[in-house]
């Protein structure tokens, strides 16, 4: 069980091993969106690659059109 502050509320998930697995359980694969681990923004290019760890703060924000 993987315990991290997701957008500052204590979250547990199971069979969430990087940032691409995480999106993919928070139902956002497809949209845009920004990642920020540990106070450090992570490309898109990078989240298949970005191991996440007991304890990381992650803040992720989703675009939003309009006008």
């Amino acid at each position: 069980m993987l315990s991290i502050t997701l957008n500052g509320e204590a979250r547990q998930f199971a069979e969430v091993a990087t940032i691409a697995d995480l999106i993919g359980a928070l139902e956002l694969a497809g949209k845009r969106l920004a990642v920020e681990r540990n106070g450090e923004i992570v490309p898109k290019s990078r989240h298949a690659l970005e191991a996440l760890h007991d304890g990381d703060a992650l803040e992720v924000v989703v675009a939003v059109g309009g006008g």
